[in-house]
């Protein structure tokens, strides 16, 4: 393993994908001293275009490839706040770059063989272990080419990508 803590590291790693990038997120909290947060709770209006269109521009070329981009959320129930905010931001966010995003409640994925933390999984070949620390704040990255870590990571997707719902269809509860 070696450490990628970088976003141009990972966006590296994003851009060197031939067929498939996934992503798996299982916290209920993350990055909490995001600013259009902190205006999502007070009901106050918030701008998210630039980092909406960075992600747009990331994923651009991957699409005009071929790529396909998924990302799976396993979420408790009720929902965080944060869970709430993420949701509500997918559609401008996740959904306009072209991704394909799928919610599971976390006692659909009760039988399921998770790995310990999120991670991205680039052509079934390298994965990124996303570290956080228990407040949401992002830690050091790891990268991985472990055959035994793929695998576990590819299963793992698939299994939580065919029981979740398309986020079009998935209703919170709060």
């Amino acid at each position: 393993m070696t450490a990628s803590t970088t976003l141009e590291e990972f966006t590296d790693l994003l851009a060197a994908s031939a067929r498939s990038a996934v992503h798996l997120e299982m916290r209920d909290v993350y990055a909490v001293s995001d600013p259009s947060y902190d205006l999502w709770l007070k009901g106050e209006s918030f701008d998210r275009a630039e980092r909406e269109a960075m992600w747009k521009d990331i994923l651009a070329e991957l699409l005009s490839r071929g790529v396909v981009v998924r990302r799976a959320r396993i979420v408790s129930e009720p929902v965080t706040d944060y869970i709430a905010y993420e949701h509500a931001v997918t559609s401008s966010t996740n959904l306009a770059a072209g991704e394909l995003v799928r919610w599971l409640p976390r006692r659909g994925a009760a039988d399921l063989a998770l790995p310990g933390t999120d991670f991205w999984l680039f052509d079934d070949a390298v994965v990124q272990w996303n570290h956080f620390a228990g407040d949401g704040t992002v830690q050091a990255g790891e990268v991985s080419t472990d055959a035994a870590a793929v695998r576990l990571c590819a299963e793992a997707f698939e299994a939580v990508w065919e029981r979740g719902t398309d986020h079009s269809a998935f209703r919170l509860i709060r």
